[in-house]
């Protein structure tokens, strides 16, 4: 499996985590004003970077470039700073809101970037074929 596969694999776990975390206060405390920052965890988080490891582990060739780990940092520094700022958001800190919008158009660069991966040609491997006996 490429590195940027288990890369993002092991960022949408610590979402996962997060996420889980956050519906286990809504639950415990019965308070949910912060079920949009829940919801960006788990589906932006944890969803969406599990398929996006997937693709690269199926596309290993698209995985070893450059601009595929520019699109993993850009893509995580977003939801990592999205997550929270939606949460002290919807706390009632509306100081939050330019960063969850920043963040959001962020994290849409690299949802528009994982586009390009997917439409793009795949680079030539660089691996050799594996010989066949014949």
């Amino acid at each position: 499996m490429p590195q940027l596969s288990r890369l993002f694999f092991k960022t949408a776990i610590v979402f996962l985590i997060v996420g889980i975390a956050m519906g286990l206060q809504m639950a415990i405390s019965g308070n949910h004003n912060v079920i949009a920052a829940h919801t960006h965890a788990n589906l932006l988080g944890w969803v969406t970077m599990a398929l996006f490891g997937t693709y690269y582990a199926f596309n290993p060739a698209k995985a070893e470039t450059r601009f595929a780990h520019l699109q993993y940092l850009i893509y995580t520094a977003g939801i990592t700073v999205l997550t929270p700022s939606l949460y002290v958001l919807y706390l009632g800190y509306e100081a939050a809101e330019p960063l969850a919008a920043v963040s959001s158009l962020v994290v849409f660069v690299g949802v528009l970037m994982f586009a390009a991966v997917v439409y793009g040609k795949a680079p030539k491997s660089t691996t050799l074929p594996k010989r066949t006996l014949a």
